[in-house]
């Protein structure tokens, strides 16, 4: 399992990035994909979600209405648009996998990690 996360940076207060994360060596359209970051002094956090099938979604709390999950199945690519970011989205940021299953079954589940993509957020 090999996931490639990309499309870090630095970026003002209230602006935009898209994360991409290439995936190979599983049957990517065939399980759940999250996004998870950690910032400077805190635990990894999971922040989003995508089925594989029915391509439900989830966010948690801080990032709702400004972060959107997706993917493209025939490219094995999961995506994370980040809108209308602020200093404590500053963190880096992980996609990752859970091989055993097609549908969300906890964050704790996630059992495959990128390397990481750092973004920063700063004026």
């Amino acid at each position: 399992v090999q996931l490639q996360a990309s499309g870090g940076g630095l970026v003002q207060p209230g602006g935009s990035l898209r994360l991409s994360c290439a995936a190979s060596g599983f049957a990517f359209k065939y399980r759940v994909m999250g996004w998870f970051r950690q910032a400077p002094g805190k635990e990894r956090e999971g922040i989003s979600y995508i089925n594989n099938s029915d391509g439900d979604t989830d966010y948690a709390d801080s990032v709702k209405g400004r972060f959107t999950i997706s993917r493209d199945n025939a490219k094995n690519t999961v995506y994370l648009e980040m809108n209308s970011l602020k200093p404590e989205d500053t963190a880096v940021y992980y996609c990752a996998t859970d091989v055993d299953s097609d549908y969300f079954r906890g964050y704790d589940e996630f059992d495959y990690w990128g390397q990481g993509t750092l973004v920063t957020v700063s004026s």
